[in-house]
């Protein structure tokens, strides 16, 4: 991954990012030393020198980073143990694999993929079909990876 540019937000952009994160925007606190990384792969939000939220076509969502510091109370997929070593990897989450799912989640939603025995997440990634339909179909593709353990996100030193 290579960086392009780094510098510090203006506080009417965090205002508009901490918006649209909603549940997640308690990741950028006040007191905290926040910057932008624009790099080749995605741009980057760092809190602290970590890289806590990633920018999607420009959309906020949070990075695994993110999500490891605070507890998941919604738009959460649990996958099997079999699903896990395809999952952390980086491949898209297909529905057998699913042992149960937020029946919030709506189509085009940002979830969290987490493994059922230790409920640790291993990805982010977009919703390609509702909670409900998720556990209820036999095949097919549930959710489309954006960002995995392991991945250049993830491993990004500044």
């Amino acid at each position: 991954m290579r960086i392009k540019k780094r510098y510090h937000l203006k506080k009417k952009y965090l205002k508009k990012v901490k918006e649209k994160l909603g549940i997640y925007s308690d990741l950028l606190p006040a007191n905290a030393q926040i910057e932008m990384l624009e790099t080749d792969v995605e741009d980057l939000i760092l809190v602290d020198g970590e890289p806590l939220i990633m920018i999607l076509d420009g959309e906020p969502y949070p990075a695994l980073k993110g999500v490891l510091q605070r507890s998941l109370e919604s738009h959460y997929v649990v996958v099997d143990m079999g699903a896990v070593k395809f999952v952390a990897k980086g491949a898209d989450v297909m529905s057998p694999g699913i042992v149960e799912a937020d029946p919030q989640i709506q189509e085009g939603d940002i979830v969290v993929i987490i493994e059922e025995t230790h409920r640790k997440p291993l990805c982010i990634g977009r919703a390609l079909i509702s909670g409900d339909e998720m556990v209820k179909n036999q095949q097919g593709k549930a959710v489309k990876t954006l960002h995995y353990v392991g991945d250049k996100i993830w491993n990004l030193e500044v």
